[in-house]
């Protein structure tokens, strides 16, 4: 029996996916948990109008959604799930400008995260996902049904 190996996209895919959840992992543990602090992030929030508990659950939602993504759990779905932590970033930065590296840093950071968020939402698990994602269907049942 042949043995069939992956295609380079799905390689690809499997680097951006692990690349993604270490992202989110490092954004969660370092920059909320040990920076800033969790106590402190959940200031930060309530300075900008936000609940308190939203700094929590941000906090776990990316700690979570980067360990499902590096180890290819239902991708797909974990990339789209981390889309609004995503927008609330970009609103929180967006009156700071493009540069993430200005005072308060900027919106161009999380609009890429959303891009690359939405790219694996399309690409997929990858190649070594311990829990493949069903396909998306963007079709229309109408189109497939005439397929």
């Amino acid at each position: 029996m042949t043995q069939v190996q992956p295609s380079s996209s799905a390689y690809a895919a499997l680097l951006l996916r692990v690349s993604l959840g270490i992202m989110y992992i490092a954004h969660s543990l370092i920059l909320k948990a040990m920076t800033f602090t969790l106590a402190g992030t959940a200031q930060y929030f309530e300075s900008l109008g936000l609940p308190a508990f939203l700094a929590y659950a941000t906090f776990w939602a990316e700690l979570i959604g980067g360990i499902l993504l590096v180890l290819g759990v239902q991708s797909r779905w974990v990339a789209l799930a981390l889309l609004p932590v995503l927008f609330g970033a970009a609103w929180v930065h967006i009156g700071n400008g493009w540069v993430f590296s200005a005072q308060g840093g900027g919106w161009e950071y999380p609009l890429y995260l959303i891009v690359l968020s939405v790219a694996q939402a399309l690409l997929g698990d990858g190649a070594y996902a311990l829990k493949p994602s069903r396909p998306l269907s963007l079709a229309p049942a109408s189109l497939k049904a005439a397929a």
